[in-house]
C-alpha cells in the first residue's frame, strides 16, 4: 500500500493529510511548525510514504530541506497553476491538505523548483540587496522632491548621491529642512555602504558558471546582473520553450481576451519579481549607454509610451538571455533590435560602470 501526504503549511502551523492509494483518507493532523512533529506523524508510513506535496508558502524552506534529509520525496506546489474541485461548497486547510495529496496521487500536480539548499543563501543575499537599492532610490527620490518643492531646482540623482552635510546645509539653512534632507542624505550613504559590502561578498562566494558568461554579452548586463539572473533561474532547462522563461520574468502581458475584447486580467504578479527587476534594469542602462536600443526604444516609445517601450526592451533581454542560456550561441543586437548585426556596442566616451 501506497501512501500521499499533503501539507497545508501557515506562518505558525500546518495541517497533514495522508490518502492511501484509493484516496481513502488515513491521517488528519494539525500541528504547529515544529520539524520534530511532523516527522513523528509521518513515521509510521515512512516505508510506505510515495511522495509529500508542500505548498509554496513564503515559508517552506526549514519543511522541504527537513522532510528531504530525513529521506522524504518531496514536491513543491505551485499554487498559482492549482485549481479546486469546483463542486467543493467548503474549503478549509484539512480539505486543502487532501487535495494537495490527490493531486499528486493522481500525477496532476502542477509543481514548483526546489531550488538547491547550498545556493540559497547567497541568492537570498542578492535580493537583500535589491531592497537596500529599493530604499535608496525612496531617499534619492524624497530628496530631489524636497530641493524642487522648496528651492525650484531640478536636481539629477547622480549629483544627489554626491550630497554631503555641508552642502545640504547649504542649500537648506532653515532649521527643520535641513534635519529632514540631512537624514535621508544619511541613509542613503549608509545604505550605499551596505550595497557595496553584499556585492563584495557575493563576489567573495559566487562566481558566474560557465554555461551564463554569455549573459555580459548582452547590452545592459554587468556583473551583479549577470549573478542575479543566474542565481535566480539555476537550470534554464527547467523552461521548456521560450514563452515559458519569458512569462516567469513577467515579460508578458496578464489577460484574457475574446473576441477581441478584453474580459479581465489573470495573476499578473505570477513569476519571479526579481528577475523582472533585473531585466527592466538591464534595459533602462541598455537604453542609455546603446545606440542600437535607443533607436528602437524611441520608436517605441513614439507609438505607445515610456514604460511600454522598457518592458519591450525587458523581454526581448530575457528572451535573448534564454537562447543564450539554452544553446550557448552569441548575442546578436541586429536580430534582436533591428539594424546592423553583430554585438550592441556602448556609446564611446560615456562612463559606464559595467558592474551593474
Amino acid at each position: 500500500m501506497s501512501y500521499y501526504a499533503g501539507i497545508d503549511l501557515h506562518s505558525n502551523n500546518n495541517y497533514v493529510g495522508i490518502i492511501d492509494e484509493v484516496n481513502a483518507v488515513v491521517l488528519r493532523k494539525k500541528l504547529t511548525n515544529d520539524l520534530g512533529k511532523v516527522l513523528q506523524v509521518l513515521k509510521p508510513l515512512k516505508d510506505q510514504m510515495a511522495g509529500i506535496v508542500i505548498e509554496s508558502t513564503f515559508n517552506w524552506y526549514w519543511l522541504v530541506d527537513g522532510l528531504m534529509e530525513n529521506g522524504y520525496q518531496v514536491e513543491l506546489a505551485n499554487p498559482a497553476a492549482i485549481q479546486q474541485y469546483r463542486g467543493l461548497k467548503q474549503i478549509d486547510d484539512q480539505r486543502s491538505a487532501l487535495w494537495l495529496a490527490n493531486l499528486l496521487r493522481l500525477g496532476i500536480l502542477p509543481t514548483g523548483y526546489i531550488y538547491p539548499k547550498e545556493e540559497r543563501p547567497v541568492r537570498d543575499l542578492l535580493r537583500k540587496r535589491l531592497q537596500l537599492v529599493q530604499q535608496r532610490t525612496a531617499h534619492i527620490l524624497s530628496i530631489k522632491n524636497i530641493i524642487s518643492r522648496s528651492l525650484g531646482i531640478r536636481m539629477k540623482s547622480d549629483e544627489v548621491k554626491k550630497l554631503e552635510a555641508r552642502q545640504v546645509k547649504k542649500l537648506f539653512p532653515e532649521e527643520h529642512l535641513y534635519f529632514s534632507v540631512n537624514a535621508s542624505v544619511t541613509l542613503m550613504n549608509q545604505l550605499n555602504q551596505q550595497i557595496n559590502r553584499i556585492e563584495e561578498v557575493t563576489k567573495e562566494k559566487v562566481r558566474l558558471r560557465k554555461e551564463f558568461k554569455g549573459l555580459h554579452s548582452l547590452p545592459g548586463i554587468g556583473d551583479i546582473l549577470a549573478l542575479t539572473i543566474m542565481l535566480e533561474v539555476g537550470d534554464i532547462h527547467r523552461f521548456k520553450e521560450v514563452g515559458n522563461y519569458s512569462s516567469y520574468c513577467r515579460c508578458v502581458k496578464s489577460t484574457r481576451i475574446s473576441n477581441n475584447k478584453v474580459k479581465g486580467e489573470g495573476n499578473r504578479k505570477n513569476g519571479n519579481k526579481y528577475l523582472s527587476w533585473a531585466y527592466v534594469e538591464a534595459a533602462n542602462i541598455a537604453k542609455r549607454f546603446y545606440p542600437l536600443v535607443n533607436r528602437y526604444y524611441q520608436r517605441k516609445a513614439a507609438q505607445t509610451n515610456k514604460v511600454v517601450a522598457i518592458k519591450a526592451i525587458s523581454h526581448k533581454l530575457a528572451r535573448a538571455s534564454y537562447y543564450i542560456l539554452r544553446d550557448q550561441v552569441t548575442y546578436d543586437g541586429g536580430k534582436l533590435f533591428g539594424g546592423y548585426g553583430g554585438k550592441a556596442e556602448p556609446v564611446l566616451g560615456l562612463a559606464y560602470n559595467h558592474k551593474t
